[in-house]
């Protein structure tokens, strides 16, 4: 049985955002991630040890400020997905990169187009090794 895990969130910064959600709420940071989509900032991965808030500092039209997509931790990432395509999810239209990002592919709710990520699982503790990664490509020197 797949069980939701990780709720994202469109940031306009990330390092804000974090900082309301550790005083208000007590969560505690576990990750972050820096790549090409991400404009310089830090996506930041918070965690009340169940359930995690993915805050995504993206600037794309098709992103508005707020809710994301949402996560569902699974055993078997292909049979997941084999699972939710039967069940009428619009299949990805690209293949994730095996970085070490945690989502591992993306779905959609056919009925409200919704993404959902189907992974193996999320960090609601900080990894024994890196906490943090950037994958951002170099700009070309001029």
């Amino acid at each position: 049985m797949a069980r939701i895990r990780h709720i994202a969130l469109v940031v306009d910064d990330s390092e804000k955002t974090a900082a309301f959600y550790t005083e208000a709420f007590g969560l505690k940071e576990v990750f972050r991630q820096k790549n090409d989509e991400t404009g310089g900032q830090w996506a930041i991965y918070l965690t009340d040890g169940y359930i995690n808030l993915a805050l995504l500092p993206v600037e794309r039209p098709d992103r508005p400020l707020g809710v994301d997509h949402f996560g569902f931790a699974v055993d078997d990432v292909e049979e997941g997905l084999k699972t939710a395509v039967a069940a009428g999810a619009v299949p990805p239209t690209r293949t994730l990169p095996r970085d070490g990002r945690q989502a591992e592919t993306f779905v959609r709710d056919p009925h409200l187009n919704i993404k959902l990520d189907i992974s193996r699982g999320w960090l609601t503790e900080k990894p024994a090794g890196a906490a943090s990664i950037d994958t951002t490509t170099a700009a070309p020197v001029a």
